[in-house]
């Protein structure tokens, strides 16, 4: 059972005002100028590398894309177009794209024909 807050200020912030309306709770600002979203582009060295990887995912093989120079919203966006494009499934983990299967070749003619430095990764 949950136990009640005994104040407001145990309550962990303003939620809603009658001035702005609603308020992120990771910031603080009202929804519309919300900065949590808004995450920096990562620092790198612009290129994106692609690689086929199969340890520890149970001998699956996955193609995984890492330094995309892209804020998360645009990447997702991205691992969204290129799943479309192989035909398969995928996620977008902690900045690192993940799509099932070997598609290297691939990926890498797609992310080149978008406009992006792309490389081959690994073996």
């Amino acid at each position: 059972m949950a136990k009640k807050a005994a104040s407001f200020a145990a309550l962990g912030g303003l939620v809603f005002s009658t001035d702005a309306g609603r308020h992120c709770p990771d910031c603080s600002q009202p929804v519309d100028a919300c900065i949590c979203k808004q995450t920096v582009i990562p620092a790198g060295d612009g290129i994106a590398r692609v690689r086929r990887e199969n340890k520890g995912r149970g001998g699956k093989t996955v193609t995984t894309i890492t330094g995309v120079p892209l804020a998360e919203d645009a990447l997702g966006a991205l691992a969204t177009t290129l799943k479309k494009r192989c035909g398969t499934g995928g996620t977008l983990k902690d900045g690192v794209i993940e799509i099932q299967g070997e598609h290297v070749e691939l990926l890498l003619a797609e992310l080149i024909k978008l406009g992006f430095k792309a490389k081959k990764s690994g073996g």
